[in-house]
């Protein structure tokens, strides 16, 4: 049995995973491939990175990045973190070069916790982060660095980490969203309330020991805020797959026994091209909590797989939902979730009637519950007259039911992953050959957007699409790699030189348009 002191202040996610321990230590919590982890060993570990931490010098309130796929050492990190007063800051694997830079230097973090195949790009912009002082390397350091492995980190005590938390210092997670016109932000929760996901999970219907399943990302909110930390409240277990894999997917529900899993974008649009096969109904799976289903799928989903899709949207930038378990095909759902109003507004922030579209906002009865950091413009203009613009253009119904209709500015969605124009751009425009560019969406038969990038070479350069894609790698995300690309004389501009992003996606791909998936061209995760 675990030991409980009251040596400090302890967050209410602790609380409850110390009633789980004391409840059943034996009983299983985290199914990862062939392994499993019950409920003690799980916060022992847990314990441990927080104490690996300690004697790293990381203190409360200071701010760690993880960088990792998924696996149980990316939870104990973070777990550890909450467990002193750190802020866990998640890092989106794929990021590289300028976007990465920008998220460690403003997070100000101190630390990372990053796999061993990753320690290329941290060197790449390393000379940029002043208030990093090592890494924690899942695998061999590299030679000459302060860095540690993993291993250190864990080979801490699994007591109670004696740490005094100065009043007001709160422990955390502090999430990056991708801009729209800039670099992403950080998402600093100031008052956090769960109240809205509880609702969502309770209309799930999963039992205490159900299986939830997730092939998401960790170090996105859905995987993270819905799949992990909904497990511990529901007292479910939690079943992390490396990645999404259509191939495997069901193979995985069956072998983990899952009971629910989540989808967003185009999941299901890629689950349902694969052959269908006499075993598509052979699992538990009885709920799909969903974030963007297309409409004219949602049916043959539910149909050939035999689950019920609950559609859901929410953000990580402030907490509150719109729910639909009532089978409202395309709709995100109604409003009221928690005491969180929604809305639909025009330019002038004056509600809209039924049908019409504008920008979704809400407000949480509670106020203002986040901010971005370093950045009290946007939080102000996010969150005028007291509701948190979504960026996000809706309709609602005479019924109240919500209906997506785009981003509101220049921002794309592609395999599921927020793109910003300026993240892309940033990078075209460094190559040495290219004068301007503009990246913009295209519809994706995924339901989804690919990327274009129109491009203005400089006089007498000579540039093919291909050498334009081989710049990105290791400077981009692989799924912030332009699908397409075209070379213009010029690009449509404002009066104040901005880019015209409407006339552009008005044009469309077009006869001059380079396909990097009919040239056969391969982009690399790399």
């Amino acid at each position: 049995m675990t030991k409980v002191t009251e040596t400090r202040t302890r967050s209410p996610l602790e609380k409850i995973l110390l009633d789980r321990v004391s409840e059943h230590p034996g009983q299983v919590w985290l199914k990862w491939q062939e392994t499993t982890y019950t409920w003690a060993e799980s916060l022992a570990n847990m314990r441990r990175a927080a104490n690996g931490f300690l004697e790293l010098g990381v203190q409360p309130g200071e701010r760690v990045a993880i960088m990792m796929g998924n696996r149980p050492e990316f939870l104990w990190a973070h777990f550890g973190l909450l467990l002193i007063g750190g802020v866990s800051v998640p890092v989106n694997i794929s990021q590289r070069g300028p976007v990465l830079s920008h998220i460690l230097q403003d997070s100000g973090a101190v630390a990372m916790v990053l796999q061993g195949d990753l320690q290329d790009p941290l060197a790449a912009v390393r000379g940029n982060l002043p208030t990093l002082r090592r890494a924690v390397v899942l695998g061999r350091p590299a030679p000459g660095t302060p860095d540690v492995d993993f291993d250190r980190l864990m080979s801490a005590s699994d007591a109670d980490p004696d740490v005094t938390i100065p009043y007001g210092v709160t422990g955390g997670g502090m999430m990056y969203t991708s801009g729209t016109t800039g670099p992403p932000k950080g998402v600093v929760t100031t008052r956090g309330d769960w109240s809205p996901i509880a609702t969502l999970l309770a209309a799930s219907g999963i039992q205490p020991g159900g299986t939830m399943y997730t092939a998401l990302p960790l170090y996105h909110g859905n995987a993270l805020g819905v799949s992990t930390v909904g497990s511990i409240m529901l007292d479910a277990k939690l079943a992390i797959a490396p990645r999404f894999s259509a191939s495997r997917f069901w193979d995985d529900c069956r072998r983990y026994e899952a009971v629910e899993f989540n989808t967003l974008g185009g999941m299901i649009s890629i689950l349902l091209k694969q052959a269908p096969q006499a075993r598509d109904r052979d699992h538990r799976v009885r709920t799909v909590l969903s974030a963007g289903c297309p409409a004219d799928r949602w049916a043959e989903f539910e149909e050939r797989f035999g689950v019920r899709i609950i559609e859901w949207f929410g953000m990580v930038d402030s907490p509150g939902i719109l729910l639909n378990d009532a089978g409202r095909r395309g709709s995100m759902g109604r409003s009221g979730v928690a005491g969180v109003e929604f809305a639909v507004v025009g330019e002038d922030d004056r509600p809209l009637g039924d049908d019409e579209v504008g920008e979704l906002v809400f407000r949480h009865p509670g106020g203002r519950m986040t901010h971005y950091q370093n950045l009290p413009a946007a939080t102000e203009d996010a969150y005028r007259g007291g509701w948190f613009h979504s960026g996000d253009l809706a309709s609602r119904d005479a019924d109240g039911f919500f209906y997506y209709r785009g981003r509101k500015k220049e921002s794309m969605r592609r395999l599921g992953e927020n793109i910003s124009a300026w993240e892309i751009e940033s990078v075209l425009n460094a190559h040495p050959s290219v004068q301007d560019s503009a990246a913009h969406a295209v519809p994706s038969d995924l339901g989804e957007d690919e990327v274009k990038a129109c491009v203005v070479r400089r006089p007498g350069a000579s540039l093919t699409p291909e050498q334009l894609l081989d710049f990105c790698h290791g400077r981009l995300a692989y799924f912030a790699i332009p699908r397409y690309v075209e070379f213009v004389d010029e690009l449509p501009k404002t009066g104040t030189q901005r880019n015209q992003y409407g006339v552009l996606k008005a044009r469309g791909i077009t006869a001059a348009t380079w396909d990097s998936a009919a040239a056969g061209y391969e982009v690399r995760r790399t």
